[in-house]
């Protein structure tokens, strides 16, 4: 059933599109090899707004926990314990058969042969997003004190920091092909199961560096809760903004010994990331609570409604306009050099690739939204 704007708060909806907007225009440029810097990632250590994408979609399922909880907190252990599991089955497996689309391999003489499944990649965004939700969920299910919950976030905070520091490699452990999260899933997986875009068999998405992530979550349920308690006023704004500029603060000065990295997704990461989601959330608060502005809101809400489910379309989609061939080429790759690059430059034939994109996601959200479709996992 679709919550009403009012139960789930405007402001939240529209961070949650946002990030979807984000997320789509930030994976899907028309050349890889002409991207503005901001819609890059930190090539290792560093942070751009790229980097804060996959960290406020993992805030934003921490909102929504703090709502769809609630419905669930007078149940039993087991009757919870199977509906988390298996919403948390269903969107790995998502993600899994997102790797594996579209299950065959085209030869450039026409042949088509099956993929090999053990050679797909096991992990990424969809598997890291159902991990979180699954251990998120049972902290805050067994651990309700706002007190306690910050205390678990501190523990695996300072646990993953003493983790990479002993178990990497000696004089560089916060390093590609020395750290521990590395180690850990090239021990537990064949390499080819893991993500291979650094040059090295490595996953961003990986096992260990999953514990601190969760952290995401737990802070995005505090909010969340905190907000149905406070309500979306002026306070709310203060103390939303204050604790992100300090957020901010702890994770840049704790950069200089842990540095802010999202492959392997620092505690520092963790902070910094949560401060500016924490001063976005404010701002927005600010912006359509407190100053009643909302007329540009709609834009952002759609996304926020399909959420998961543009997400899944906007790369099921893009893959196909890949593997639709043309004289040798995409048709993705012929719209992009053939009608923008030939009158733009690179970079920003590239962006309004991605922009275009973006917009023809929303109009697949817009038709959903008037038809009052709602696809749920």
């Amino acid at each position: 059933m679709k919550k009403t704007i009012s139960q789930r708060y405007l402001s939240l909806d529209v961070l949650r599109g946002l990030t979807v907007a984000l997320m789509i225009v930030v994976n899907t440029p028309g050349s890889w090899a002409a991207i503005y810097a901001p819609f890059k990632h930190a090539e290792w250590h560093g942070f751009t707004l790229t980097d804060l994408v996959f960290p406020t979609f993992l805030f934003v399922v921490g909102n929504a926990l703090s709502f769809s909880l609630k419905k669930l907190e007078d149940v039993s252990f087991g009757d919870f314990f199977k509906k988390v599991a298996k919403r948390t089955l269903i969107i790995f497996m998502i993600g899994v058969l997102l790797n594996l689309f579209p299950f065959v391999v085209f030869g450039d003489d026409g042949s088509v042969t099956l993929k090999n499944f053990l050679e797909v990649r096991i992990f990424g965004v969809l598997q890291r997003i159902a991990l979180c939700y699954f251990f998120g969920s049972l902290i805050i299910y067994f651990f309700r004190k706002t007190s306690v919950i910050v205390a678990i976030s501190a523990f695996i905070l300072l646990s993953y920091w003493a983790i990479l520091y002993y178990f990497g490699q000696k004089g560089n452990p916060y390093g590609l092909e020395g750290n521990a999260v590395r180690t850990l899933d090239v021990l537990l997986f064949n390499s080819k199961n893991l993500y291979q875009g650094f040059g090295v068999a490595f996953e961003p998405e990986g096992v260990l560096s999953t514990w601190p992530s969760i952290v995401n979550v737990l802070i995005g349920y505090l909010t969340g809760r905190y907000l149905q308690k406070q309500g979306n006023n002026t306070t709310a704004v203060y103390r939303l903004v204050g604790v992100g500029i300090v957020f901010l603060a702890i994770g840049f000065v704790w950069d200089y010994n842990f540095p802010i990295n999202k492959p392997i997704w620092t505690s520092s990461y963790v902070l910094f990331s949560l401060g500016w989601d924490l001063v976005i959330t404010g701002v927005l608060i600010a912006l359509i609570d407190v100053l009643n502005f909302k007329k540009w809101t709609y834009f952002f809400e759609v996304f926020g409604k399909n959420a998961l489910f543009i997400y899944i379309l906007a790369w099921v989609i893009m893959k196909i306009f890949h593997l639709i061939k043309v004289d040798g080429s995409s048709i993705s790759s012929l719209f992009y050099k053939n009608v923008l690059n030939s009158w733009m430059a690179d970079k920003n034939a590239s962006l309004v690739f991605a922009v275009l994109y973006m917009l023809l996601l929303w109009v697949i959200g817009l038709i959903l939204d008037k038809k009052k479709i709602y696809v749920k996992v």
